[in-house]
């Protein structure tokens, strides 16, 4: 079995030993697969971590199959899934929680919305799908808060006294602090995708779109939007196109504009460190940090680092 190189290469940069041992038993468990739900898996689509693959059932119908290592973003995508119950997600049939597979319902004509390239128009599409996804945290649920972002910032900021790749000590630390004030003054949990952006929004039917892959978290959707706002950048006007954005998502679903700001700052920073390998980053991701810093001292008239709850 012929597996994609960069694929390989991903699992095995974040997974280490253990995605080594699940690309070795991927063709067993692909087999598993297909007796099981008695399908045939066809040719993968393009892959990160995960292998990913549209199959065809004996009935003839279509499905996709998602091969995942078990563990615990296995679980809460599962949870998410279930959760969310088709308003605005890619509907989930079954699964198999020891072998982490998922089959899902397939999305025609399954384009993502980065394909749009009317900006405002795709802000638009995403804030509809937004709209959908909108629902109250479920009483008794195993998904993590945003708490567990500030956490993994909490460690990087821990272990990397003077910085952090292109991130410095007071910005690792800045963002950390307002991370906490956030996190302890959420009034309304929601129930959050975790990982809301262009590709993983595809076009179902004739005029609808669908969220798919959500990672499952708890939180504000202020924040679930912030992930978004750093995919398909334009090369100028970084800042001119951010502040379009931003007042899209806050029109369009009534959002509190200074949270978000405070998140996209926070956000970014985490999102940047994740980034770092050796002396590269996601430099899209970096400049982003002084946007979001720009834009609430314009918008607010004081520093970002002096916000109080």
């Amino acid at each position: 079995m012929k597996l994609q190189e960069q694929f390989v290469q991903s699992v095995c940069f974040y997974f280490k030993e253990e995605g080594k041992a699940w690309l070795q038993k991927l063709p067993d468990i692909i087999k598993y697969c297909e007796q099981k739900w008695m399908l045939k898996v066809g040719e993968p689509y393009h892959l990160s971590i995960n292998y990913v693959a549209p199959a065809k059932l004996e009935s003839g119908k279509e499905v996709v199959v998602k091969f995942s290592i078990p563990g615990v973003a296995f679980l809460d995508e599962v949870e998410s899934l279930r959760l969310f119950n088709h308003h605005g997600m890619v509907q989930i049939i079954d699964f198999d929680r020891e072998r982490g597979i998922i089959i899902l319902e397939k999305l025609t004509p399954g384009y993502t919305l980065a394909t749009v390239k009317n900006d405002e128009l795709a802000c638009r599409f995403a804030a509809e799908v937004l709209k959908k996804l909108s629902i109250s945290s479920p009483n008794n649920n195993r998904l993590q808060t945003t708490a567990i972002r500030e956490k993994s910032l909490q460690a990087t900021v821990a272990e990397n006294e003077d910085g952090y790749g292109p991130l410095s000590s007071h910005t690792l630390k800045t963002a950390l602090t307002l991370f906490t004030k956030l996190n302890q003054s959420i009034t309304h949990y929601k129930l959050l995708h975790g990982d809301f952006h262009h590709y993983n929004v595809l076009a179902s039917g004739e005029a609808d779109w669908v969220a798919i892959d959500p990672k499952g978290l708890l939180g504000e959707t202020e924040y679930d939007v912030i992930q978004f706002l750093l995919n398909c950048l334009p090369e100028k006007e970084v800042y001119e196109v951010t502040s379009k954005r931003v007042d899209i998502f806050t029109k369009g679903l009534q959002l509190n504009k200074e949270r978000l700001l405070l998140w996209g700052y926070c956000h970014t920073v985490l999102a940047t460190s994740w980034s770092v390998e050796g002396s590269n980053y996601s430099k899209p991701f970096y400049q982003m940090i002084e946007i979001f810093e720009r834009m609430y001292k314009e918008t607010y008239d004081k520093e970002i680092a002096q916000y109080t709850i």
